[in-house]
């Protein structure tokens, strides 16, 4: 009988199909990394707006009585700051996780 954790490790030993990045056999990937770079750099200036006007809609809601509207102002706060952690953090996530050797 095998045990749980050999035999994984010899299902994973067999699906390996030997392929790794290669970094310069893609013809245009130095453009595909600016405009990853760009996109990054909108998305984050999207979470600062969206941050500035949900904060305005909280202080606003807070200040006329209005839970409704200081409630999604909130919410909005949280997004755009969640927003903007994951997407500033994606490329060392990224890099983490496909350094992850299963095995």
């Amino acid at each position: 009988m095998f045990r749980s954790s050999a035999w994984t490790r010899h299902l994973v030993i067999l699906q390996d199909p030997g392929v790794s990045p290669n970094t310069n056999g893609l013809p245009g990937l130095p453009e595909v990394r600016t405009l990853a770079g760009a996109t990054i750099t909108f998305a984050l200036v999207t979470c600062v707006v969206a941050l500035i006007i949900s904060a305005a809609a909280w202080a606003l809601g807070n200040i006329n009585g209005n839970a409704h509207y200081a409630s999604k102002g909130r919410i909005g706060v949280l997004a755009s700051l969640g927003a903007a952690i994951l997407i500033g953090s994606a490329n060392s996530l990224i890099r983490f996780f496909s350094g992850i050797i299963i095995g």
